[in-house]
């Protein structure tokens, strides 16, 4: 029978009375990861940059004076009254912030003149005065947290989220760009901009005919307020967004593409309820299209996506499964990336922790070697996402379904892996092990898979596991050798295997002795 000593392992995965929040957890660890590669790809606060020379104030003859000067000029211009030297000087403040090296953000906080440029906010009569200040606090709030701080405490945000509304696209874009700033900051900040009602006009603008540049800033500013934990968005506030993201992911635009999938792996990235509103919403069909997608930056957020989603109960992951997400797992399993790998490892995990005919489209996709195959080469958070992947087949699956994985050859890895020094993997390789001699028990082929693990040297490993410094383990050790590799019952019967309450396995002769037996 399974292990009693490693039940808090077995909590990790659905649908097998396991623990709900210790399977978010283990979710979560994965995630940290994702979004680490994330930040490196696209981050969580953009300057708007301009690169050429004739824009660049580098080369401007103002430059060549000297600094203080400079910022004493660009201070009188905008503390003045006259209109042409506050659009003059906010301009030379927009084109300092603007150099590609060294913005002097904290020079421009401490002149004193964020306060003012947010005054020009409120100038509808002068739209380019609004756009140059737009830009300016753009690349303020593009700083650190603390610079952040010193736009939104001036007042900026209802300003901005009024200007989402401009009939100036400039201005409008330019509204996006810098909420997109404050709502990357953190959830403080998030939570304050979605206060402040950025989510309807932010909207009316993604479901509009807009240049793709333009949707670029509106759909990262999405996925923005989509993102960050402890605490996460408010699900009921940040699911408004579904209707746009499902018509965002039809763009042709590749960052449109990838920001509207990461927001989506942000929104499945919860309880069931999340995820079913999401699957709801219609999107589950085009994530999984994506996951043909030969661009790393669409397929890494898409394989999220999907791999949140088949987390949740049997129908949500039958929703995936339905959608032919199967047919992409061969390429994701074998990708140059070792993170997709690992990624698409990890989701089937979960769908092996699924019922038999979720195990069995698995295995009808030509999976299980893939996965065996990624045991034996892959990097090692590969190897550990799919001997939980194997695993979970010896917990759910049937006779036949783990008499296939052992045609497969998926004890050699297994055992070679017993002499990792992840505590944890060691654990679940050995609760896999413990599930194939108990099936094996059933089916009065014990003594031929000892034999078979014997020769594999997983034996020894066991027996030497028993003297581990981890209690759990030398714990789960020593059952499975007094369980099945001790001596027979006196009278050489085999005990029948107990019926667990965690779907452990229920044997009958009729019907679960394959003709065959394993092929051990």
């Amino acid at each position: 029978m399974p292990l009693q000593e490693i039940g808090d392992r077995i909590k990790n995965y659905k649908n097998k009375g396991r623990d709900v929040e210790e399977m978010r957890r283990r979710r979560n660890e994965t995630s940290v990861e994702l979004r680490k590669a994330k930040k490196e790809e696209n981050l969580l606060k953009r300057r708007n940059v301009v690169l050429s020379d004739e824009e660049d104030l580098a080369t401007s003859p103002v430059h060549n004076a000297s600094k203080a000067a400079t910022l004493q000029e660009i201070i009188a211009g905008i503390q003045g009254e006259d209109t042409d030297k506050q659009f003059e000087a906010t301009q030379a403040c927009r084109k300092m912030l603007s150099r590609e090296r060294n913005p002097p953000i904290g020079d421009v906080i401490k002149a004193g003149v964020v306060p003012r440029l947010v005054t020009f906010l409120q100038n509808s009569q002068l739209s380019e005065l609004q756009f140059e200040a737009a830009w300016a606090l753009t690349n303020i709030a593009s700083g650190t947290s603390e610079q952040t701080k010193v736009v939104v405490n001036a007042g900026a945000v209802p300003h901005f989220i009024r200007l989402l509304s401009s009939s100036d696209l400039t201005v409008s874009e330019q509204a996006v760009w810098a909420l997109g700033n404050i709502a990357g900051d953190g959830t403080v900040l998030r939570d304050f901009v979605t206060k402040s009602g950025i989510l309807e006009p932010l909207l009316k603008l993604a479901t509009s005919s807009v240049p793709a540049g333009f949707m670029r800033n509106i759909t990262w500013t999405i996925s923005n307020l989509c993102r960050n934990k402890d605490p996460p968005p408010k699900f009921e506030v940040v699911s408004q967004c579904l209707p746009a993201l499902r018509l965002l992911l039809q763009h042709s635009d590749r960052e449109v593409l990838a920001d509207s999938c990461w927001a989506l792996s942000y929104l499945t990235d919860g309880t069931n309820e999340q995820i079913q509103a999401v699957i709801d919403s219609g999107v589950v069909s085009r994530l999984v299209e994506l996951l043909g997608s030969n661009e790393p930056s669409v397929l890494t957020p898409a394989l999220r996506s999907v791999g949140n989603i088949v987390t949740g109960n049997d129908m949500q992951t039958q929703a995936v499964v339905d959608c032919g997400a199967l047919r992409a797992f061969p390429y994701l399993l074998q990708h140059p990336k070792c993170s997709l790998q690992k990624e698409a490892a990890w989701a089937l995990s979960n769908i092996t922790a699924g019922n038999r005919s979720q195990i069995q489209a698995v295995i009808d996709a030509g999976l299980i070697p893939h996965l065996i195959s990624l045991m034996h080469r892959g990097d090692f958070k590969s190897q550990k996402e799919s001997v939980w992947a194997i695993t979970n087949l010896t917990s759910g699956g049937s006779v036949e379904q783990v008499g296939y994985a052992l045609e497969q050859d998926c004890l050699p890895p297994l055992c070679a892996l017993l002499s990792a020094k992840d505590t944890k993997i060691i654990l679940v390789i050995l609760d896999a092990i413990s599930n194939i001699c108990n099936m094996a028990k059933g089916m009065t082929q014990l003594d031929s898979l000892c034999q078979h693990l014997e020769e594999l040297g997983a034996v020894d490993k066991i027996e030497q596991l028993q003297e581990h410094e981890n209690q759990n383990v030398y714990k789960a050790a020593q059952g499975l050798i007094d369980n099945y590799f001790g001596a027979e019952d006196e009278d050489g019967a085999i005990a029948a295997p107990e019926v667990g309450e965690d779907n452990t396995f229920q044997f009958s002769e009729q019907q679960c002795v394959p003709s065959e037996g394993f092929n051990f």
